[in-house]
């Protein structure tokens, strides 16, 4: 029987493989490495928002390679996706732990999201990625998963439907949100 995860003791990312990728827990000496893939307003078309400086992704990716929020309440799981025939970084997939509410018993969720790098998209490395992410999250004891997914934007659509998780009727910041 898997124990869950209590917010003192939430599960650290793991170097994961998947048959075309590598997904690395970050670290803070990814962010010279990302930003060069991540510096395109392209990636903000659904989301909002500009791409982060250079400092501002150091800074992120400082406090996110931590493993948890600050109070505890949360586990942050990123994973920055390396193909294995470049060894270049192709995008990254995050997992927000956090324990589901209104449940009789005590239950993980994980809010799942995904970037790829413009020129990298449509390869299906989001999807690979976060297949790979979803299943071992769920043998970490993870009982149900969570994407907000654009209501337009039908490449993360599939990934989410890929994971296996379906659209429900809320919406969150104007994304649907997606659960499985």
């Amino acid at each position: 029987m898997t124990t869950l995860p209590t917010p003192a003791t939430w599960p650290p990312a793991a170097t994961l493989r998947s048959s075309r990728l590598v997904l690395e827990p970050l670290r803070p000496e990814h962010a010279t490495e990302a930003f060069v893939i991540f510096d395109d307003a392209r990636l903000h078309a659904y989301t909002g928002g500009r791409p982060a400086t250079a400092e501002e992704l150091d800074d992120r990716f400082t406090r996110q390679s931590v493993g948890r929020s600050p109070d505890g309440s949360q586990g942050w799981l990123n994973w920055m996706l390396r193909r294995h025939d470049t060894h270049r970084l192709v995008g990254t997939v995050q997992a927000t732990l956090s324990h589901a509410e209104h449940t009789e018993h005590a239950e993980v969720r994980a809010e799942l999201a995904w970037v790829v790098a413009t020129h990298e998209q449509g390869h299906g490395y989001a999807r690979e990625a976060a297949i790979t992410v979803a299943d071992w999250l769920r043998g970490q004891g993870v009982s149900s998963l969570l994407a907000d997914v654009h209501p337009g934007h039908h490449a993360s659509a599939g990934v989410a439907r890929a994971v296996g998780l379906q659209p429900t009727p809320t919406v969150v910041d104007g994304e649907v949100r997606w659960a499985g």
